[in-house]
C-alpha cells in the first residue's frame, strides 16, 4: 500500500527558505502571493493491505525519521 506524508515546519517557526521563494516570486511579478511556507513530501510504498497498520507504520515512520517533531507537524495520506 502507498502511504504518502507531508512534513512542514509548525506556524511559530521562521522558514528562510519560504521567505527566499517569496520574495523570488514577487520579484518574477506575482504581487498577490501572500506568504509561502516550504516542507519535505515522500511517498514510501508498504508490503501491508491492513490500512490501520499503515498508518500506524506511518506515524512511527514520521515521528522517528522524516519529522523532527519538536520543529514540524506532518500529515500521513494512505490509498
Amino acid at each position: 500500500m502507498k502511504i504518502s506524508a507531508i512534513v512542514t515546519l509548525k506556524k511559530e517557526v521562521l522558514d528562510p527558505q519560504g521567505k527566499v521563494v517569496n520574495q523570488t516570486l514577487k520579484n518574477m511579478g506575482y504581487k498577490n502571493i501572500s506568504d509561502v511556507r516550504q516542507g519535505k513530501y515522500f511517498e514510501i510504498e508498504l508490503d501491508e493491505k491492513d490500512p490501520i497498520k499503515c498508518k500506524e507504520i506511518a506515524e512511527q515512520i514520521c515521528k522517528k525519521l522524516l519529522s523532527n517533531t519538536v520543529i514540524e507537524n506532518y500529515k500521513i495520506n494512505i490509498g
